[in-house]
């Protein structure tokens, strides 16, 4: 086993213990070379190795007003490391939090991060003061890299953080001391940090039903593993592919889909200036000549009618060959809804932060209505009972998965829930059907998940009770035509507060005020009281079935 290159062993000895993990499998001659490939950078494969495969002049980087080679982005990513490295002192193993939009200045500085041997911790560009202030208590990094637009909560966050010593803006050309002027100093490549497959390249935080956020670890091999399922054997992504889309690159699903699965391709990636519209979308995938694009099924839902227009005016179809839907279930109306505007049939899938990216899809050609797909080459599955034996085809259970990418939390109880027996437990209710296709029913647990986004009701209960009306609360996901669910909260209000629509209101600005604005309860019910256990623990059934 080779020497791991990360001496800041911080995130290495919070690792879950040996017989928490889950097992890995390398089931393809691909990942059985890959698991014998002791030293491994996953930058150094994707990017410095970019002109031995014939890629070093294409494009990979796109925006409105500018586009890299895979050549200039090495000699800008290598200048980045070498301030990181030699301007701050950081040493492999020690995290960077990055904080932005999906922009060039952002997948630049990512790739210096991993590349370096440092530990990226992408966060969404949405989250406010507090949520920034939970991730920086649990992973404790030195230094953040933020886009200088989105410096003002960070700030308040490092107020309260004393692990986070200095916050970098990435793309402030005023600024002498920003990431990218201090860069521009810098001359000349550098080798990549010779980090050990099972060195960490990056944490993923995800909010659990508790909505305290849990660290995903994943190392440089899960990473390169991850290219060898899902896009070797569905995507298929071409060196001639532009794509596009809307996850942020801090999602495991944004991460894969916008930029690595497409350096592993040799292919490129537009990112936009300003967040997508439906309309703005619609624009870019004609000017662009897009060819795979990654959103929601909301955003198809809404990108369709849109599609139609532009087509309509430029009295041509778009360049689009690939439509990858994940992040939240695909109903078959939006499916069609989809392929009756561009004559494209979405591509599912379903994947879990966790493990990195998508194990159940199928290829357009092989899809079956209403199902997901079949098992990932490379991955297992099964639906399997309480006790985790495995159900006849048609039974309804828990899904259960294994592959060459597992779950490892850093620091937290909740490994022995997702991790059982072996097995990787996403938390979803599945059936499989006699021919192998998985059809997703629910979630398993309180998540919600609303146009692609998971939301945890605790979370959303703290904001609410932390306004001065409100007694109790509960909150739920119900299911929703548009956005697959959206978040209810059920007040109890205290005495004298009046349950009116200027109520209502104010609720909700209170919340987006005090987390990601996309958390708000989008429904507001006030009742006189909770249904509760005898010992206090509030019954979220009940409020469902309301």
């Amino acid at each position: 086993m080779s020497i791991s290159a990360q001496t800041d062993r911080f995130v290495h000895e919070q690792l879950p213990p040996l017989e928490q993990w889950p097992e890995l499998l390398y089931a393809t001659p691909e990942l059985q070379a890959l698991q014998q490939t002791q030293q491994l950078n996953l930058v150094h494969e994707l990017l410095d190795r970019a002109e031995e495969k014939g890629f070093a002049e294409r494009p990979l980087l796109r925006s409105p007003t500018c586009t890299l080679s895979y050549a200039q982005t090495r000699e800008q990513v290598d200048r980045m490391a070498q301030v990181l490295l030699q301007d701050f002192g950081l040493v492999p193993g020690n995290r960077v939090l990055l904080r932005g939009g999906n922009s060039i200045g952002m997948a630049l500085a990512w790739l210096a991060v991993v590349k370096s041997g440092l530990i990226a911790v992408a966060t969404m560009p949405l989250l406010r003061a507090k949520e920034l202030g939970e991730i920086i208590a649990k992973a404790q990094p030195l230094v953040a890299l933020c886009d200088a637009r989105l410096l003002e909560e960070l700030q308040l966050a490092q107020a309260q953080q004393p692990w986070l010593k200095t916050i970098l803006p990435f793309n402030d050309a005023a600024n002498p001391a920003s990431l990218g002027n201090l860069a521009a100093r810098k001359s000349g490549l550098i080798p990549a940090c010779p980090t050990a497959g099972q060195d960490i390249a990056l944490l993923v935080f995800t909010s659990g039903t508790t909505g305290k956020p849990k660290a995903a670890v994943t190392t440089h091999r899960d990473v390169l593993a991850a290219c060898e399922t899902w896009p070797r054997h569905v995507l298929k992504a071409r060196a001639d592919d532009i794509v596009m889309g809307s996850p942020p690159l801090a999602f495991s699903f944004g991460l894969g889909g916008l930029l690595i699965f497409p350096m592993w391709a040799g292919a490129s990636v537009y990112f936009p200036d300003v967040p997508y519209t439906p309309q703005a979308m619609a624009k870019v995938i004609f000017e662009t000549g897009a060819t795979i694009c990654y959103t929601a099924p909301t955003f198809y839902r809404q990108l369709a009618s849109c599609m139609q227009e532009e087509a309509a005016q430029r009295s041509a179809p778009s360049s689009l060959r690939l439509c990858v839907s994940a992040g939240e279930g695909l109903p078959d109306a939006t499916r069609q809804q989809w392929k009756e505007a561009t004559g494209i049939e979405l591509l599912d899938g379903i994947g879990a932060t966790e493990m990195f990216h998508i194990f159940i899809s199928s290829a357009p050609d092989e899809m079956r209505r209403g199902a997901i797909g079949r098992v990932v080459p490379g991955y297992a599955a099964k639906v399997v009972d309480e006790g985790g034996n495995e159900l006849p085809r048609g039974s309804v259970g828990r899904l259960a998965v294994q592959g060459p990418t597992g779950c490892r939390y850093l620091g937290d109880a909740r490994q022995s829930h997702y991790v059982q027996g072996g097995w990787n437990y996403p938390g979803d209710a599945f059936m499989q059907d006699e021919d192998g296709y998985f059809f997703f029913l629910s979630r398993a647990d309180d998540m919600i998940v609303t146009a692609g986004y998971n939301v945890g009701a605790p979370e959303v209960e703290d904001a609410l009770l932390r306004h001065p009306a409100v007694a109790e609360c509960g909150v739920i996901g119900r299911p929703d035509e548009a956005r697959g669910m959206i978040v209810k909260a059920f007040c109890v209000l205290k005495a004298g507060q009046q349950g009116d629509a200027a109520l209502v209101k104010q609720l909700q600005d209170h919340v987006k005020a005090s987390i990601a604005p996309f958390k708000y309860p989008r429904e507001i019910e006030f009742v006189q009281a909770l249904p509760r256990t005898e010992t206090g623990k509030l019954q979220r059934f009940k409020l469902k079935q309301l």
